[in-house]
């Protein structure tokens, strides 16, 4: 069964109450009852095993039987800055990679965007979002959500993550480096930016802004790649390389 978050909030040793969305899909679609053994995690670094002691329509009780840390981590966080693309290839994009280890996603505005946020939806969006990205991350048993920054441009993610050891922008027929031969930044503590375009590419504007601040292009190959497939492909590379997958 895959590990489900609970608000820090509610974990009180020895014991978690359960209540809200959680509280429904636990009660009503997976039917679990009184004895049932499950596992939460309260996204701050704690996993807990736990036995279900009671349960009502307004909450479930449970006892703390185990409890683990999170192991001390040893490969570098990633940032993905992902333009924006059409709705549901966005929402796929957040939920392979949250499955992928993604620690933030950040939505950008890049001139060919064919999405453009509205401001009043900004929050039905990134509420929309949050749950894709929390179910990944329970799915894929993860110890932390992934963080959905707020949407900015290239200009302010290059000011954002301008002391980042290592940042790069996918660009297509480029003559630049591989991200399979790069070198990988020795301190774990910095982040990996990547940035990945829209449907319609970069600019040579915002190609060269991004090179201005420090972003190094890079190439997958000599396949031209949809925007959604990029990512992946990317996050696919990179987690291989940093020993997190494969």
């Amino acid at each position: 069964m895959s590990t489900f978050f609970v608000s820090p909030d509610s974990v009180t040793p020895p014991t978690i109450r359960i209540t809200g969305d959680l509280l429904h899909h636990l009660r009503e679609s997976l039917r679990l009852h009184q004895g049932t053994a499950l596992t939460l995690n309260d996204g701050c670094g704690t996993r807990y095993r736990v036995e279900i002691t009671q349960v009502s329509p307004q909450a479930i009780e449970s006892r703390i039987l185990h409890q683990q840390a999170e192991p001390l981590r040893n490969t570098s966080p990633i940032v993905l800055g992902q333009a924006l693309i059409k709705g549901d290839k966005m929402d796929w994009v957040m939920q392979k990679a949250a499955e992928l280890g993604v620690e933030t996603l950040v939505p950008l505005h890049c001139t060919h965007s064919v999405i453009k946020l509205n401001p009043e939806r900004l929050e039905h969006q990134r509420s929309r979002w949050e749950r894709i990205v929390r179910d990944a991350a329970q799915q894929s048993e993860r110890w932390t959500i992934p963080t959905i920054a707020d949407p900015l441009d290239l200009a302010q993610i290059s000011r954002l993550y301008a002391s980042a050891p290592l940042k790069v922008i996918l660009t297509e027929r480029s003559s630049g480096p591989s991200l399979a031969a790069i070198p990988l930044p020795q301190d774990h503590r910095q982040p990996i930016i990547l940035l990945v375009g829209p449907e319609g590419g970069w600019t040579e504007e915002e190609q060269r802004v991004a090179q201005e601040q420090g972003f190094l292009p890079l190439t997958l190959g000599p396949r031209i790649l949809r925007a959604e497939t990029a990512a992946i492909a990317a996050l696919s590379i990179l987690q291989s390389r940093l020993d997190e997958l494969g």
